[in-house]
């Protein structure tokens, strides 16, 4: 568990090694020094392979994305094309109890929000509350994926540190149905439940979404002098340990 003062940098740290991140395309841009106490971001998608994904074409700045399963794999599109935004939605979610994997929608014009401020601050911090304290989870937002990885596993491992969670959001129905689903893949079951995954990508969604809470989002990407990791713990009414 992990405990944070009103003053802590690391917030202002790792804040300030994203917004330079993508600030060029030239390889030299890229980190290159992992230090235990200096945490990186870890912004490249790492091997998913067990959980269906492939790298495709480069990524950012040479950063190599993975590619979704097609969504006709996971289920038989052509037979949903007829069906109510309502019932596609009821029939993802039912798919996805029990097998490991979340099930979600969400309206185009929400998704396409998201989408745009994802553009423009790709990382958060996400405190996730267990027993007497918090774990934090490092998030990357790069539609149509969102990252979760456990920000402590990462300054431990570095770049060798993998996803706890992995979010892809389809959108074959936006159009025809105002439709996106969305599928979570938990990676690592010993270090994420099901339920803490659903909870991590609500509230994830919640801050891209929420114009009030956006402004932290803002903050930690732009603003990095003035980010407290604190302002986060309040607005989800956890204390500050």
């Amino acid at each position: 568990m992990q405990r944070v003062s009103p003053t802590s940098t690391i917030w202002r740290s790792i804040a300030s090694k994203a917004r330079n991140l993508f600030a060029s395309n030239h390889p030299s841009a890229l980190p290159v020094a992992k230090k235990l106490h200096q945490p990186e971001i870890p912004c490249d998608f790492l091997k998913w392979g067990s959980i269906g994904f492939c790298r495709t074409s480069s990524f950012a700045n040479g950063f190599n994305p993975l590619q979704s399963k097609p969504l006709d794999s996971i289920v038989d599109v052509h037979r949903l094309k007829d069906r109510y935004p309502e019932e596609i939605a009821s029939i993802w979610d039912d798919y996805h109890i029990g097998r490991g994997h979340i099930g979600a929608s969400m309206k185009a014009k929400l998704y396409h929000l998201l989408e745009h401020r994802a553009s423009e601050c790709r990382y958060f911090v996400i405190p996730l509350w267990r027993g007497s304290g918090y774990t934090t989870m490092f998030v990357q937002v790069q539609t149509p994926h969102i990252i979760f990885t456990g920000l402590e596993d990462y300054k431990v491992r570095g770049t060798q540190a993998s996803p706890y969670f992995a979010v892809s959001f389809y959108t074959e129905f936006a159009e025809s149905k105002d439709l996106v689903l969305i599928r979570g893949d938990v990676v690592f079951t010993s270090k994420l439940t099901d339920s803490e995954a659903k909870w991590l990508l609500e509230t994830a969604q919640s801050f891209y979404l929420n114009d009030a809470r956006y402004k932290l989002v803002e903050r930690f990407n732009r603003e990095t002098r003035d980010f407290e990791f604190k302002d986060v713990l309040q607005v989800l009414d956890m204390p500050i340990l």
